[in-house]
């Protein structure tokens, strides 16, 4: 692959903003007649919030897109989660375990209303959690036995062994529940029924839907009375749509193309860290990387600052640890690793490494050669490989890049092929990642987490999270994996995600979940006079 500067990536950036430029317009009429189309007579602009994501939808299982639906407040989930990933009250008001840990109960929110006016009690919330267990998603591969009626208000689940992230399970979107009308006979979901504070009037898939208020709400009533999702691809369109005002709210915005918006006087734009981290796997089983200085010495070759700044255009971005500064015990306070590439050298020397007349390390007369795998679904990932590679070369590492499919990488993992790859991992997509961490980070790994990299400690503190529930002892063996991985390398994190949203002066009360469960729509208001001052 051709080696490219930081400058280079940035005349190619410009290229591909003027090229894709001259299109923009025409689809940003498009979307703006799509976004315009009224779904009832009483919809106009004063009342309705107008968001524009790059999230398509296809469907109406929550299995599958659920993460649309709780974010536009259509359903909702038993338990919920607050800014700093603790579990809170959702429609279960409480939940505790006996004292085996094997049964679970539920006490449900009083006078909760579905969107069809059938109320939500025991029966019909058995129903919808049997119906989510039998598709994919997180209650499939937890060991529930039974999952039964204990009174009209209370529901028990019952375990073949103690699993202590079962809250957090029912917290993730594929478990939110439904009315008894969703569903035919089969399970299979026809309606979207739930019990939200907006029920949906239109659906478009895969780019648009609308909401209407739900006047039977059980929770805090929405003062806005509409609102409308349209999926906009690229991120010229959507910053159009933020400038003109077509779009009130407008989610994750390319970071380069922000300052378009400085001129905008009635748009904010904020930016906000997600639990999502860009991340290096590494074969720990690889010859030239089954060593811990190994790795740490290509960790230290990692200019991570330059890559914030002058890849990804966010300073704050720069990482060295997986989990982000929300996800409670797992993130580590301590200093950010320096760059130091004199420290690699002496490390890599040490285990023999030297580098020859062309510069590069060779031990054995075997040049220290590897290729990363990474994918184009998200685009910062080729630039930043391309990055690595340069910063690499200059420790004496000849990397490869392979821009191909994202399913290549469990694939390569499976067959031991894989040496490096790139990827995005959110580990934030369950409130806690204890079942994240479980599948990808013990008996050697698993297809987005470590490969062929083992640790007996990490391994029992990962199955004392998963069967115990003293909390004290939950933060100690949080603290253990997370300074285990941080030390030996099995992932070398490079980035953490920040997500920019530009929000339109009319909304008032704007709030942001980094966990990407919900928009909040019904705690915002719209404000038909700004006063520009």
């Amino acid at each position: 692959m051709t080696e490219l500067s930081y400058a280079a990536i940035r005349r190619r950036k410009t290229r591909i903003k003027a090229a894709l430029t001259g299109g923009v317009g025409f689809v940003l009429c498009l979307m703006f007649i799509l976004f315009s189309q009224a779904t009832s007579n009483n919809q106009n602009h004063s009342n309705t919030l107008a968001i524009s994501g790059p999230w398509e939808f296809t469907s109406l299982e929550p299995s599958k897109q659920g993460y649309i639906y709780t974010r536009m407040n259509i359903l909702e989930t038993l338990i919920n989660v607050d800014a700093k990933g603790a579990l809170i009250p959702g429609l279960a008001r409480t939940w505790q375990s006996s004292a085996d840990e094997k049964i679970w109960t539920l006490t449900l929110q009083p006078n909760v209303l579905f969107q069809d006016g059938s109320p939500m009690n025991a029966t019909s919330v058995v129903s919808a959690l049997r119906f989510a267990q039998d598709k994919h998603g997180t209650l499939k591969k937890a060991p529930i036995e039974a999952i039964r009626v204990k009174n009209p208000q209370q529901v028990e689940i019952v375990l073949s062994q103690p699993h202590t992230v079962l809250p957090a399970l029912l917290a993730h979107y594929s478990t939110a529940i439904m009315a008894p009308s969703a569903y035919n006979q089969e399970g299979v979901v026809t309606s979207l029924i739930g019990s939200g504070a907006y029920v949906l009037d239109t659906f478009e898939p895969p780019h648009k839907l609308s909401v209407k208020a739900n006047p039977t709400y059980w929770g805090i009533k929405p003062s806005i009375e509409f609102a409308q999702y349209l999926t906009g691809h690229r991120s010229e369109s959507r910053i159009l749509q933020a400038k003109s005002g077509e779009a009130d709210i407008v989610y994750s915005l390319d970071a380069s193309m922000l300052d378009q918006l400085s001129t905008a006087d009635d748009v904010k734009v904020y930016s906000h860290p997600i639990p999502r981290t860009l991340l290096l796997k590494l074969n720990a089983g690889h010859p030239f990387l089954n060593s811990v200085e190994a790795r740490q010495a290509l960790s230290l070759a990692i200019n991570r600052p330059a890559i914030a700044e002058q890849v990804l255009h966010v300073a704050e971005a720069a990482s060295d640890q997986i989990f982000a500064s929300s996800m409670g015990a797992w993130h580590l306070d301590q200093p950010q690793e320096s760059y130091s590439l004199a420290k690699a050298a002496d490390l890599l020397a040490g285990l023999g490494w030297q580098k020859d007349a062309q510069g590069w390390l060779v031990r054995d007369g075997q040049r220290f050669q590897l290729t990363l795998t990474t994918y184009a679904d998200r685009p910062e990932l080729t630039t930043v490989s391309t990055a690595l590679q340069d910063q690499w070369k200059r420790l004496g590492v000849d990397l490869k890049v392979d821009v191909t499919n994202s399913s290549m990488i469990p694939s390569r993992h499976a067959d031991n092929t894989l040496e490096v790859a790139l990827i995005a991992r959110n580990l934030g997509v369950i409130a806690d990642p204890v079942s994240i961490m479980a599948n990808e980070y013990t008996q050697g790994g698993g297809d987005w987490g470590a490969m062929n990299w083992y640790n007996t400690q990490v391994d029992q503190a990962l199955a004392r999270l998963t069967t115990q529930s003293d909390q004290e002892q939950a933060k100690r063996d949080a603290k253990l994996v997370a300074t285990a991985i941080y030390q030996e390398k099995p992932v070398i994190a490079v980035a953490s995600y920040q997500q920019h949203n530009a929000v339109n002066a009319r909304i008032k009360g704007y709030q942001f979940d980094p966990f990407l469960r919900d928009y909040f729509i019904n705690k915002m208001e719209l404000v038909d006079h700004v006063d520009a001052h």
